[in-house]
């Protein structure tokens, strides 16, 4: 890394979220127009504000379709064929069921499961009707919405990036709130930490070497609460309506574009190590980190980083080609 001298921060608080921007030299205005665009692209996608697109679709479920923005559109069409993947974990059209549980949010319950069974009705994403030639999104039944919050974080820090490239920066790191975007790579690369799953804020279990890369991490830690002694985490299986369980504490992903990385931790994560590791295979581009509850560390490769462990309570198993 170059001399603290040449790295200048700057900061916000955006998307609900702390956001970091660092670049390698001094131009608040630059940094204010990058705020400013993430701002835009926030009021556009949100489910949290009232009149962005995406709650206009959601208002409109069942009635009629709404003409949104190009960039709108293109996510939405991008996260519905993510949904009709095969047994994919990641869902559009989920927010029905995210909106009932609450989790990480005042409220928070466990839902009746004859409830859940009536919300699933309204999950699926073939009823997602989108019309190419007028940028129009309609979804079919009433109470349908959809919810772009798992893969809005990427998306916008691939903006950003794009935005600095454009004004003639070549180097950079987004921080959007956890999901980590790079623009060229300094001396020694970038260093980023992976979190330890229920530890304090400040406690990694190891850190990754990059060079131009995304790193985005998803996690059962981040958002859950418990009942009766059992804890309901924030990222639920689009099959049952209930949080995914398997042997993951969490998923961090390595990529080029970090809308990929939001996308392949729910995907990856509803697949588990071995099924993970083997869909991997198909995609040289994108690496995984799993980080299992029996708390072993498992790298599907490592092609495109380094990882240093941290934690000797964690062990390092090896990594699958």
């Amino acid at each position: 890394m170059p001399d603290d001298d040449r790295v200048y921060h700057y900061s916000a608080v955006l998307m609900g979220s702390p956001i970091l921007l660092t670049l390698f030299s001094h131009n608040e205005a630059l940094a204010a127009k990058a705020f400013r665009l993430i701002k835009q692209y926030e009021d556009l996608l949100t489910v949290n504000r009232a009149d962005s697109e995406v709650m206009a679709i959601n208002h409109a479920a069942g009635r009629h379709p709404v003409a949104v923005s190009r960039p709108v559109f293109e996510l939405i069409r991008y996260a519905k064929a993510a949904s009709l993947l095969g047994n994919s974990a990641f869902n559009l059209a989920i927010g029905p069921l995210v909106k009932r549980w609450r989790i990480g949010f005042q409220g928070d319950s466990v839902p009746p499961a004859n409830e859940i069974q009536a919300l699933l009705s309204l999950t699926n994403p073939t009823d997602v009707v989108l019309n190419e030639a007028t940028s129009r999104v309609f979804l079919a039944r009433p109470g349908m919405e959809i919810d772009l919050g798992a893969i809005a974080k990427g998306y916008i820090a691939d903006r950003v990036r794009d935005f600095l490239r454009k004004e003639g920066e070549t180097l950079g790191l987004i921080n959007l709130g956890g999901n980590i975007q790079t623009l060229g790579s300094p001396e020694g690369g970038w260093t980023v930490g992976i979190k330890k799953p229920f530890g304090e804020a400040d406690a990694l279990i190891g850190s990754l070497h990059i060079e131009n890369k995304s790193v985005v991490t998803s996690g059962t830690y981040e958002r859950y609460f418990e009942r009766d002694g059992k804890r309901y985490h924030h990222i639920l299986n689009p099959r049952t309506g209930y949080p995914l369980d398997n042997e993951l504490d969490s998923v961090t992903i390595i990529s080029t574009d970090s809308i990929d990385g939001d996308l392949w931790t729910t995907l990856i994560y509803g697949l588990g190590v071995e099924k993970g590791c083997a869909a991997l295979r198909a995609r040289p581009d994108i690496e995984a980190v799993f980080v299992t509850k029996a708390h072993e560390i498992v790298c599907s490769s490592r092609r495109h980083f380094r990882f240093t462990l941290l934690d000797n309570r964690y062990r390092l198993t090896g990594n699958t080609v």
